[in-house]
């Protein structure tokens, strides 16, 4: 553990009792005296508090100082619409390859003058790496190196937060905020998140991340949480983990993120192409992909874990597919996954069986979200 990063709220973590455990490079807590379960079930009945400094923030300026420019700029490493996204809002992306794989998915975010980007830790150096040589050119690129990241999630969230802060209350989905005055510390902050709960996560300077966690931690209704149910919460809302149900052997349309590439840049669009890999990518997307991910449920109590092939009958049959998250799910009360089956196995109902130590154990192809998502819209 000595050569890990530790973020600015490391020795917290360390006198919550947290169980600290190696993730992408850094020192993180799996979880906290609470356990996984009970810190599930907290975040889904009233709020918690996630440390997600591990991420990359960025600043993206075009050397013109115009937004229009930074936009045209980022859409030429990503499918989606970034010059029509509006000010003080945040939308999701991904980098793309050449052949239509997805290199890393993340936020974007107006800020007036320039673009937020959060990015995974895991592929923080290569992103970055990315936009320097791609966008350097017309772009003045920024790596936020002293600040944090806090997520407060939960359906009481906003009743926290707005006791500290009331303009929060105000905030709608994918809303952005900046200079914004927590209880004398300033942040800039977004009403969003990753475990299929309202919430906000909110950039602080690394010196006032301790102060602002003890501050959110005093509410009652917030618990800290750690990565077992951060894990187990997005994966209740059928959210992708970088890494094991999006990579660069998969596309954006086999992963089910359709939903993301907006009408301007699919084929007729205004801006139809233009990033790696749109040859593939707007072919699947008129076309179909090949397989799709999908929600499983694994009849019974044993959980199907990443890595389980999935076949189209009890014995014999076809492998036609894999497991690439699974779990327990704490407010679903059993089982959970996610997978790739081909596309002729994705309709919902279809019923399937994974392969766990040599025995074939049903499941059934369902909708996703396991659990509904709970955002103010």
């Amino acid at each position: 553990m000595s050569d890990l990063k530790q973020t600015a709220l490391h020795d917290l973590h360390v006198e919550l009792g947290a169980k600290m455990v190696p993730f992408a490079g850094y020192s993180m807590p799996v979880q906290y005296p609470l356990g996984v379960m009970k810190e599930h079930l907290h975040t889904r009945a009233a709020a918690g508090l996630f440390d997600v400094s591990h991420m990359g923030q960025v600043v993206l300026r075009a050397k013109s100082g115009s937004y229009e420019d930074v936009a045209l700029a980022m859409e030429s490493l990503v499918p989606v619409d970034v010059l029509g996204l509006a000010e003080m809002r945040q939308r999701y992306a991904m980098f793309t390859d050449a052949t239509g794989g997805i290199l890393d998915d993340l936020m974007l975010a107006n800020l007036g003058d320039h673009l937020f980007a959060v990015v995974n830790a895991g592929c923080k150096d290569d992103d970055i790496a990315l936009m320097k040589e791609a966008l350097s050119d017309r772009c003045e690129i920024e790596v936020l190196e002293d600040r944090a990241l806090l997520a407060l999630q939960g359906p009481q969230a906003e009743a926290a937060l707005a006791r500290l802060q009331p303009l929060v209350a105000d905030m709608k989905f994918m809303d952005v905020a900046k200079d914004v005055d927590i209880d004398g510390i300033t942040v800039t902050l977004s009403r969003s998140g990753y475990t299929g709960e309202d919430g906000y996560e909110i950039s602080v300077a690394n010196e006032d991340a301790v102060a602002l966690a003890r501050k959110l931690l005093a509410l009652e209704e917030v618990e800290p949480i750690g990565l077992g149910a951060r894990d187990s919460l997005r994966l209740e809302g059928g959210l992708c983990l970088y890494g094991h149900d999006i990579d660069t052997t998969t596309t954006p349309v086999e992963a089910a993120l359709n939903w993301a590439i907006q009408k301007v840049r699919r084929n007729d669009g205004e801006r139809a192409g233009g990033f790696p890999g749109a040859g593939v990518i707007l072919q699947q997307l008129a076309d179909g992909a090949p397989r799709k991910r999908v929600g499983l449920l694994p009849e019974g109590r044993a959980p199907m874990r990443e890595g389980v092939p999935i076949f189209d009958a009890a014995e014999g049959g076809n492998e036609v597919g894999t497991v690439t998250s699974g779990g327990f799910g704490p407010t679903v009360g059993g089982p959970v996954a996610m997978g790739y089956v081909s596309a002729e196995h994705a309709k919902v109902d279809t019923p399937l069986w994974g392969e766990v130590r040599g025995k074939r154990l049903p499941l059934t192809v369902t909708k996703m979200p396991f659990v509904a998502a709970n955002f103010k819209r």
